[in-house]
């Protein structure tokens, strides 16, 4: 029987019968403006460090950013994300709140080289503390012990403290927008309060509001030099279990001043992007991990899957599921991709 006998009342593979018209009827478009590029920095000078488990990333010194930053703008990426690690680390991670420590000069060289990026500051402690949790650590002789709770329990309000001083600092030396990851409570309104009482009330806050306490991040743990030293972080991360709870914790950074809300990681996590998305009136984030990309590429390199293909798929997932920007390591190659396409 051929196919004019079927009196069928649409045909939905009319409009994918060429790429142009494929094209015409393309429900969500990928674009360089769509990301924000990770750049872990490091003390030194001439420093290009290869990170291992992410093939094609690096630590690099200040002094290697400038190029870097020109290259990232040159290819249409608006903004970049800084992770620190700095020369001495300490029970309260004083570096992240030193003016001339690694991520304050870190801005100051990408706003010289390429003023138009974005620049974001990841505010957290874990890279900055000697036992790798994101915060101030309960423990006997410390000034800020409390013995009704446990030991190795992240205290809550003194970590504010640091995270609104750190802050101000990072604001400062020039950072666009400062992006709390350590789920502590309150992070937003503290961080909000502190940059507006030092008249940085032009300076936005993009939260991790909704940040998992996922097994996606092991690599970066080796690029930002940051495993915890006891325990885990799921104290203060959020259950992978957990999709209502991601909804309350992002609307309290909401009442708190959020101006950008992000998921992290993001293609685990689709259904909560989704949901962020259409239920809260704010640009919404998806940071895709380290291990999101470490597990693409080391599939790609078995020849196991077509690594461009799968990355940009997995990009316009993260897409459509309602992320107005997106962390990733796939920013440059996905930039690149684009344009030849």
């Amino acid at each position: 029987m051929s196919e004019q006998q079927y009196r069928l009342p649409l045909r939905p593979r009319r409009l994918r019968l060429s790429p142009n018209l494929r094209r015409m009827v393309r429900e969500t478009e990928l674009s360089p403006a769509d990301f924000i590029y990770p750049l872990f920095v490091r003390p030194g000078q001439g420093i290009r460090n290869p990170i291992g488990s992410m093939p094609g990333q690096h630590q690099l010194s200040v002094d290697q950013l400038a190029q870097e930053a020109e290259e990232i703008a040159g290819l249409g990426i608006p903004g970049v994300i800084l992770f620190g690690i700095p020369e001495e680390k300490d029970p309260c991670g004083t570096e992240n709140y030193n003016p001339q420590g690694i991520v304050p000069r870190a801005i100051r060289a990408i706003k010289a080289a390429a003023p138009e990026l974005v620049v974001v500051s990841d505010m957290c402690f874990c890279e900055y503390t000697d036992h790798g949790h994101c915060g101030i650590i309960n423990q006997p002789g410390d000034e800020h012990y409390v013995p009704t709770l446990p030991e190795g329990y992240l205290l809550n309000d003194p970590t504010l403290e640091l995270l609104q001083r750190a802050s101000v600092v990072h604001a400062e030396a020039g950072a666009d927008i400062i992006a709390p990851s350590g789920m502590i409570d309150g992070m937003v309104g503290a961080i909000r309060a502190g940059l507006d009482e030092a008249g940085f009330t032009h300076v936005a806050v993009m939260s991790y509001a909704a940040k998992y306490a996922s097994s996606f991040y092991g690599p970066f743990r080796e690029a930002a030099e940051s495993p915890p030293s006891f325990g885990d972080r799921s104290q203060y991360q959020m259950d992978p279990a957990n999709r209502r709870e991601a909804l309350k914790e992002v609307a309290l950074d909401v009442a708190e001043g959020a101006d950008i809300l992000m998921v992290k990681p993001a293609l685990p996590y689709l259904d909560v992007l989704s949901d962020v998305r259409q239920r809260f009136h704010r640009p919404t984030a998806a940071y895709q991990v380290s291990g999101e990309y470490a597990m693409i590429h080391a599939a790609a390199a078995q020849g196991w899957l077509d690594l461009r293909g799968c990355a940009l798929e997995s990009l316009t997932a993260i897409k459509r599921a309602g992320a107005d920007m997106i962390l990733t390591y796939f920013a440059k190659d996905a930039a690149r991709w684009l344009a030849e396409s």
